[in-house]
């Protein structure tokens, strides 16, 4: 676990991807009906690890939790946990966890001919023009958001 200081008030924390243990979970055949009510089978056809599902690169992925509301239009909420692949090329309109000047932040990233541009998802926010001056590293691309419903 690694904390990373934002601001007074606010501080990432990094997680790595834990992939040595298995949690295998019962997976049901029967899918759940989203619109009408199905008959259900009591019946599970496998067990499903997590781990496998979510992380495609074990040894280049971590989590990060969210703090803050500027990507909340993207389904992504204060104290959401994010998994970010740091193996996974920045893309534009990819979302990614990022650094500038030091700070960390989470935004959709959008690479201009001059410049790159972080757009949040929440109108409350002005979009991020990195310029030349800036020091920016790329951390990862965010694969999946965990979050209670």
């Amino acid at each position: 676990m690694k904390l990373h200081k934002i601001s007074e008030s606010t501080t990432l924390v990094f997680f790595s991807a834990n992939t040595t243990t298995a949690l295998k979970l019962p997976l049901y055949s029967s899918p759940v009906a989203a619109g009408f009510p199905s008959p259900a089978d009591d019946y599970i056809e496998m067990n499903l690890d997590l781990n496998e599902h979510l992380i495609q690169h074990p040894a280049a992925t971590f989590y990060v939790r969210v703090k803050g509301r500027s990507m909340c239009d993207a389904n992504m909420n204060d104290g959401d946990i994010l998994v970010v692949d740091r193996s996974i090329e920045a893309t534009n309109g990819v979302i990614i966890v990022c650094s500038i000047d030091g700070e960390f932040t989470v935004k959709r990233y959008y690479k201009e001919p001059d410049h790159i541009l972080l757009t949040p998802a929440n109108n409350e926010y002005k979009p991020i023009k990195i310029s030349g001056e800036m020091q920016f590293d790329v951390f990862g691309v965010v694969t999946y958001i965990i979050h209670k419903t």
